[in-house]
């Protein structure tokens, strides 16, 4: 983790009292910190329950594949949860927050406690990319070149060096975003070169398979073609962010550093 805060509990309604005027709701639109409706949970455990099962695999992975565990970092993804489930998860001792939409990571994530690192993991629009900026930690879905430039500029404006990672559609799914493994080659010597941005590596997305291990084959050319374009750019590439709730430990066996949970952490 980036950093290691104090792990006390914190107290939802402590948060909540403490909450500034700039971050209440415009009008009609309800509490920040409640989810808009309710979801649909996969169990009854608790986020800590779900955790230690979460992490108990994560660690036969390792072993499986012969990896340290502390390489691997959980990015728990928020969307649709309220700000009590964020706050649960924090005090369990997750610090690494994912969120898809930019909108709900503004009415969430301004009350989480200090020491919370926070990843942008969905499509960002050029639109956005001020506001993302001001917010997010990581961006893990950088798909195009003149995203790049757009978030080094505002990076720079904002005085602030932004961590970033390529988003590569390796399966090549026409509804997916990202750059093809062609594209990601010239992307690397580009992105690489923008100096408020810190390229820590590559993202990508399986396709929704029944069985996990027919997501192996994208998860491992992820994989190859990271360690292609390290020699090839003669630049470090040390995270991999792969892997999802119906996936991660394959992702895992195949060198994933970031997989990003949503429901195997909030149910």
């Amino acid at each position: 983790m980036e950093q290691e805060p104090s792990k006390e509990p914190v107290e939802p309604e402590t948060l909540k009292d403490k909450a500034s005027a700039e971050s209440a709701p415009e009008e009609g639109e309800g509490e920040v910190w409640e989810a808009k409706r309710p979801r649909k949970k996969m169990d009854d455990r608790t986020i800590d329950q779900r955790l230690m099962d979460v992490e108990k695999r994560m660690a036969a992975a390792c072993r499986k594949s012969g990896r340290d565990f502390g390489e691997v970092k959980i990015v728990a993804v928020s969307k649709g949860c309220s700000f009590d489930e964020l706050l649960e998860a924090y005090n369990c001792g997750l610090r690494m927050f994912g969120e898809n939409r930019l909108k709900e990571a503004e009415e969430k994530w301004p009350l989480l406690p200090a020491g919370a690192v926070l990843h942008m993991v969905g499509s960002l629009q050029k639109n956005k990319v001020r506001k993302a900026v001001q917010m997010f930690d990581m961006i893990h879905s950088v798909d195009s070149v003149d995203l790049a430039k757009l978030l080094n500029r505002q990076a720079e404006d904002q005085e602030k060096r932004l961590k970033v990672l390529l988003q590569v559609n390796i399966s090549n799914e026409a509804s997916k975003h990202g750059f093809s493994v062609g594209e990601a080659r010239s992307a690397v010597g580009h992105v690489s070169q923008m100096p408020f941005l810190d390229l820590q590596g590559l993202m990508t997305m399986a396709p929704i398979v029944k069985n996990p291990e027919e997501a192996r084959p994208v998860f491992r050319k992820l994989r190859e073609l990271r360690d292609v374009l390290e020699m090839e750019a003669n630049v470090r590439l040390p995270e991999l962010s792969m892997g999802m709730t119906q996936d991660f430990e394959v992702a895992v066996e195949e060198g994933a550093t970031y997989v990003r949970l949503g429901r195997a952490i909030f149910g």
